[in-house]
């Protein structure tokens, strides 16, 4: 399969580990790498029928990414309080044995609330605000701040009412003013319908009646803590591969799995953040970064097992790439998105694929990480 984009000098490798990803997937689905090296965009590189460079997709989870820089922000301004519980902004929240909970709580997964009993629809979770009130009446999942376990579909909603209650405005509309639109950036949290030409849809994964039925057999039921977490608890289950692929999803750019980028997008979101580009100042000053870079939830997850670790809203990717520094911070998404920062090494890294691996698992990541790191601290 061809591959097609740049790679700049020194950057070769990164080439050849990409084609050689890409060589192992399937043609027509496609995927996209792209590289910043202290705010330079040094790789830029697709493969696949119908994907170029400019391509949009789903990317999941990796929205967390840029619903945890709005915050950040506003935290940098003080806007925000990490440390005031929900309720004080957000009366309702307060049921249920929720007073306490605190944004901080809330970002790094230890809140208990993931979900509701009886689930919530697709088309529930398309929109932040209907989560947020269906969440307000619920009962954590356990007592709040014991333990962590991953809210895959609504930690954001809870953080989106907050920013709403305290600034008047969506999670979503200040992303697009204040980061989105100055920045140039290809990573949407809410697709305009002028850019749908762009977007093709996420795929499933392809496996064989026996294949699937083996792996379904062996996942815990449907109100387990990780089917709560992931939105199994519904009738029906959620259709994860429909999720991204529902306009009004996109549309909506659900604050915590809804946002449709490119690899440029992601890449280009964390640069800006921690160094700028095109001239632009970075959004946020030392100090944020190393708030946010913070281990703050370390260990077993409830939900996602040892796949778990969390610092402040973004995943700690020094502890998923040990070739990282400690403070390198990012989050992927289940279609197999990923993205981070490396503030130490300057590296700021975005890959998407359209097509979902089988039972969410994508060991391209840590080749393609592993290529970048080698080739950005060769000299």
């Amino acid at each position: 399969m061809d591959v097609r984009g740049t790679a700049a000098d020194g950057f070769e490798p990164v080439r050849e580990a990409f084609a050689a990803v890409v060589a192992e997937q399937d043609g027509q689905a496609g995927s996209q790498l792209a590289v910043y090296a202290h705010g330079q965009l040094m790789v830029d590189l697709w493969a696949g029928d119908e994907v170029s460079g400019d391509t949009l997709t789903g990317v999941y989870s990796s929205t967390k990414g840029a619903a945890t820089l709005v915050v950040a922000l506003l935290v940098q301004e003080g806007v925000l309080d990490l440390d005031e519980p929900v309720a004080r902004r957000w009366p309702e929240f307060a049921a249920a044995g929720k007073d306490g909970i605190t944004l901080r709580d809330v970002l790094t997964h230890r809140s208990g609330v993931i979900g509701v009993d009886g689930g919530l629809s697709a088309a529930e979770l398309a929109d932040d605000a209907v989560i947020a009130r269906r969440l307000a009446g619920q009962r954590p999942y356990w007592r709040p701040g014991s333990a962590y376990g991953y809210g895959g579909f609504v930690s954001f909603a809870m953080v989106n009412e907050v920013i709403r209650r305290v600034t008047g405005r969506s999670l979503q509309q200040v992303y697009d003013e204040r980061i989105r639109t100055p920045y140039g950036l290809d990573l949407y949290l809410g697709l305009p319908a002028t850019e749908e030409k762009r977007f093709r849809p996420i795929q499933w994964w392809t496996a064989t009646p026996e294949q699937e039925a083996a792996f379904w057999s062996n996942l815990p039921g449907p109100h387990s803590i990780l089917g709560v977490g992931y939105g199994l608890n519904s009738t029906p289950p959620l259709d994860q591969a429909a999720f991204a692929n529902t306009r009004v999803v996109r549309a909506s750019g659900q604050a915590s799995a809804g946002g449709v980028g490119s690899a440029r997008g992601l890449a280009g979101l964390y640069a800006a953040a921690v160094w700028g580009i095109d001239g632009r100042r970075p959004l946020l000053n030392p100090d944020t970064i190393g708030e946010f870079s913070m281990l703050h939830s370390a260990g077993s997850d409830l939900v996602r097992g040892d796949q778990g670790n969390y610092a402040l809203g973004f995943q700690a990717k020094g502890l998923r790439y040990g070739f990282l520094s400690a403070n390198a911070f990012g989050h992927d998404g289940s279609a197999g998105s990923e993205s981070f920062a490396d503030p130490r090494t300057g590296i700021a890294f975005g890959y998407t694929r359209r097509r979902f691996g089988f039972g969410w698992s994508y060991p391209e990541h840590d080749l393609l990480a592993a290529a970048v790191h080698r080739a950005a601290t060769a000299s």
